[in-house]
């Protein structure tokens, strides 16, 4: 089992769910229930607790692949006065990546270049930070999969290969998880 739920997370889900994630509609529910799927499973990997907060808060500001957002990029400072500098970060870096163009660049060795789609500039995370971003990635896709069929067909084979290749950034037990919920698709197309 993970380490414990980090103290701030009461104060964020409330934040979340007076922002709307408590409404918006997600595979599995709602976007809370998904954000607590998500940071249950980076516990039960045993994430630290600021990447577990990023994971209970990763598409507060919407991500490349769901357009809704809680809170603008502007309002930066207020999250990371609910969740902390570091777990904010992780946060933007998770909502500000160009999958397109971040996403082959996985598994190729560090560091890694990420683009930030809102700025469209270039910047190298920290390791630590690009371990955080594929955990996180790791946690959200297999939540989103295991919960809408018609998504882990369509997306399942080309997710197994991103995170075959990134196996060294991720945690031993979210690379088990990888492989049982995603091995069929080992030798699938798309």
């Amino acid at each position: 089992m993970g380490r414990p739920a980090p103290a701030r997370w009461p104060r964020a889900e409330k934040f979340l769910s007076a922002h709307g994630a408590a409404r918006t509609a997600h595979p599995g529910g709602t976007l809370l229930d998904h954000l607590h799927r998500v940071t249950r499973l980076l516990s039960a990997w045993g994430a630290d607790p600021d990447v577990q907060l990023a994971g209970l808060c990763h598409a507060a500001y919407g991500t490349d692949g769901f357009d809704g957002s809680l809170l603008g990029i502007t309002e930066r400072g207020v999250l990371a006065e609910l969740i902390g500098d570091r777990a904010e970060a992780l946060v933007y870096l998770y909502a500000s990546c160009d999958r397109a163009a971040v996403y082959p660049r996985l598994g190729n060795g560090l560091p890694v270049g990420f683009h930030d789609r809102f700025t469209g500039r270039e910047h190298t995370p920290a390791e630590a930070d690009v371990r955080a971003f594929v955990e996180i990635t790791a946690a959200n896709e297999l939540d989103v999969l295991a919960h809408n069929v018609g998504l882990a067909e369509r997306h399942g084979p080309a997710l197994y290969r991103l995170f075959a290749r990134s196996r060294e950034l991720l945690s031993a037990p979210a690379w088990n998880a990888c492989t049982e919920q995603l091995a069929r698709y080992a030798s699938g197309g798309s």
